[in-house]
Parts: C-alpha cells; structure tokens; sequence
C-alpha cells in the first residue's frame, strides 16, 4: 500500500542521507499505515550521524527538545503544520535490573536495521520504512504477523526484560483484535509484573479501557495469561460466580462485566477523556460486590447489597491504580458513586412516586448523567431482551430537575444566618443543613423562603 509521511518527515530524511546518513520512520507509525489506520505521530531513527550531530541537523525543521539524559531523544515540533516527530538514534539496551527502567540505554549510530530492530516488544512494531524509497524494512516478518492478524514477540529471550510488554499485549490484543502466538503467551505467563509502578501499569489499562473498540478482548487476555490475578485481583472472584439466570442468561459475573465494559465503551464515544474514564472504570468495578453478597435464597440467586458492598473493592483497585483525578474530574469519587448507587435508575422506575427530593440528594453522590449511562450499559450487557427504558425515564427526571450534574446549590449562606445575628460555630452549619434538606425536597424555592425557614431554627 502507498504511505505518505509528513513533509517534516521527508525534509529530516533528505537532510540525514546528505550527511552520509538514513533515516526510517519506525514503530507504531508504519504499523497503522500498514493496517490502513491513521497514525497521529511518527518516530524516526536515523543511522550513520553521530549524537553530536542530531541536533543541528534537526535544528532547521522546528523547535527540537530533548528528552532524557543518558539517551536523549528529539522532539522536533513544528508549528506550521502542527506536527511533532520524534527523532533518536538506534539504541542498545543493557539489562542493570528489575523493571523497565533498568536499562542502560546508548545510541549507536552503526548498527544494522535488524539489530535496531530487535530490541522492540513485537514483531508489528519492528516494521521501518523509508520515506525516500518508499522501501520497507522488515527482518522479523511483522508485515506477514499483521496479516495473520498475530502479535508475536521479536526475541523471546529479551522480551521478558521489560515486564510492561505483559501488558501491551493485552491493550494491543484488545485494540487491533489480534491473537497472541502461543509462545509469546506463554512466556507472557511466567513474566512477574510486581517490578511495575503504578502510573505504568494504569497507562496500558487507560490505552485499554479508551482505544480498544472491545475492551472485552483484553480482559480475555488478560485472564488467560494471569494478569487479572496480579494486576487486578479484586475481579478474579466474577470468574464462576453464579447469577439468576432469569436476569443474566449470559452466564457467571465475569461474563456480564466483559459485555458491560463493551457496552460501555460502544455507548459512550461522545464523552470526554476523564468522564470516559468514570464510565469504563465504573463498568469495571460495578458488580465487585457480587462475589462476597452472592447466595442461593428461596430458590433464587440472590446478591443483596452489593452495590454498597463492592464499594471495598472498588476502592482497592483504584488505589492500586492510584486513580484519583483525569483532567481535573474527580474520577476516584464519581467511580465509588456509580458502583454504589448503578441499581437505583432502575429502582427508582419501579418504585411508586418517586420523589424530586430522591434524584437530589442521590445528585449529592453521583453525576447523574454517569450514573444512567452505566445502568444503560448494565441493562444491556447481558443476552436476552430486556426493557432498558428506565435509564432514559431517569435521565430526564434528572435533567428536568437541573441536577444531572450536580446537586442544587444551597440558597441559605452562612453570611445569611450571620446577617440574622447567629454567632459563628457549629450551630451554623447544623441550620444550614436542616434548610438545605428542606430545599432538597422541593419546599423551599426562594433564597426569601430559606431565610424565614432559618428564623425560628436560630433561637
């Protein structure tokens, strides 16, 4: 197929071979061109020209940045086009320790493609292509890989050194739907993961919950090679956990959470980054009470309470992802008031009048929004026909209620009650909020109204 790099691209490429070098648009890049997929950003190596040289030869093309110490790499930016390429040296890696920052890491300007191209995790990203010659460079064959649709590591021996590769195949399984070689799993499954941070290990997730179409596909592998046990060992117990078969003829919880997390990610593209993150943590999460509540009553399997208990577990795993925080978005918060309260849209449906006192108190736990489009994905991650119509009931409630987002704000103040001649101290807040329930249900409309209702609570 015909791949067209950016011009900044092919303008690098020239200025590298008038100085006796070559430079190869390498990794992901080509890999997606290959797959007929858009590619936001290249990388390039350049052979044959001294460290000390790249810098002014890139000079010319934009603002370069380097970045990291012992092997910098350059990121040229260039504003006119709004595109950003990073530029290194081939490297050689030395194994020094644990983890995948124990690694000593040098530029070496003189090896071949195939030696540069040895040191990548699988042989689809160890693909390069010259933007000169239009010529591909593939000693490992990743282009015949990407056909059979395989990720296959690129050297057995080495690939275990860096153990976040364990987890790169479970997001690049799920996002491009390929399979794993069998001696790439099973190497996979002996690779310990404790040497991972945090942060790394959230990140492949994150690629995992947001880029993959069915992330399902990665939670499969995930199981199969061992990770779920211990990277996310609070969802081992969903495998084999029975449920009513009248409402989940799906099968155990693990298999309705994977069709939850896909509904999930199909239903909600419209959404921001760190909302995204709520819902896709949120489908994750919401049955992790399933497993400790689970019991055969009456004849039935019953999971009474288990929205409240997997709140736990929920809290767990996201401290062990350290998952506080996206953009701003107090995810960590939103996550424990979908999995606590994701039953109540459907509750509230079937429960006789309902009051708008009810949606704005539970608006003081969840966003409401969230919350409907978890249900929604809850009602529909399962087989069989079911009515899922309470979730839109729900959300227009909420909506005619302005409180989709958050609770109403409190129309008596502090400075209120002070102007009435009340003394700072607890009192205050107690009057406060003996007002603010009476505005939640709908009595008091008026900041007026909150005023004369404080009255008779001050003396």
């Amino acid at each position: 197929m015909t791949m067209t790099a950016p011009a900044i691209v092919q303008q690098i490429a020239l200025a590298a071979r008038s100085v006796g070098g070559r430079a190869l648009v390498v990794g992901g890049w080509v890999r997606d061109q290959l797959r007929g997929r858009p590619s936001k950003e290249a990388d390039v190596e350049i052979f044959g020209v001294p460290e000390d040289h790249l810098p002014r030869l890139l000079a010319p093309f934009g603002r370069v940045e380097p970045i990291g110490n012992s092997f910098p790499v350059y990121k040229v930016v260039d504003k006119m086009e709004g595109v950003q390429i990073d530029v290194a040296l081939p490297r050689r890696e030395s194994k020094t320790g644990r983890g995948h920052k124990g690694f000593i890491v040098h530029g070496d300007p003189t090896m071949s493609i195939p030696e540069a191209a040895r040191r990548r995790d699988f042989t689809v990203n160890a693909i390069a292509w010259d933007p000169l010659t239009h010529e591909i460079e593939d000693p490992f064959n990743g282009r015949g890989d990407l056909e059979r649709r395989v990720l296959r590591a690129v050297d057995l021996g080495t690939f275990g050194d860096d153990s976040l590769r364990v987890l790169r195949a479970v997001q690049f399984g799920a996002r491009f739907e390929f399979a794993l070689e069998d001696e790439t799993a099973a190497l996979c499954r002996t690779i310990p993961l404790d040497d991972l941070p945090a942060e790394r290990i959230w990140g492949e997730i994150e690629k995992l919950l947001l880029q993959a179409e069915r992330p399902s596909l990665g939670f499969a592998i995930a199981l199969d090679l061992g990770v779920i046990d211990r990277v996310l060992p609070e969802m081992s117990p969903l495998v084999g956990c029975a449920q009513e078969p009248e409402w989940h003829p799906e099968g155990d919880v693990w298999v309705h959470t994977l069709m939850v997390i896909d509904q999930a990610r199909r239903r909600n593209g419209d959404l921001d980054r760190a909302r995204l993150t709520t819902i896709m943590l949120g489908a994750v999460c919401h049955d992790l009470g399933k497993p400790a509540t689970t019991a055969f009553i009456d004849g039935r399997i019953r999971s009474l309470d288990h929205e409240q208990a997997g709140v736990e577990p929920t809290l767990a795993l996201l401290d062990r992802l350290n998952v506080h925080s996206v953009d701003g978005f107090d995810v960590r918060t939103q996550v424990v008031g979908l999995v606590a309260n994701h039953l109540k849209p459907g509750m509230f449906r079937k429960a006789p009048n309902v009051g708008d006192g009810a949606f704005r108190r539970l608006a003081q736990k969840v966003d409401l929004e969230l919350l409907a489009r978890l249900a929604r994905a809850d009602c529909l991650g399962r087989t069989g026909n079911f009515d899922c119509s309470a979730m839109d009931w729900f959300l227009e409630r909420a909506r005619a209620l302005g409180v989709e987002h958050q609770p109403p704000a409190p129309l008596l103040l502090g400075r209120h009650l002070l102007e009435l001649g009340m003394t700072p101290g607890p009192r205050v807040g107690e009057v406060l909020k003996q007002v603010y329930e009476r505005q939640l249900d709908g009595e008091i409309r008026t900041v007026e109204e909150a005023i004369e209702a404080a009255k008779p609570l001050i003396g």
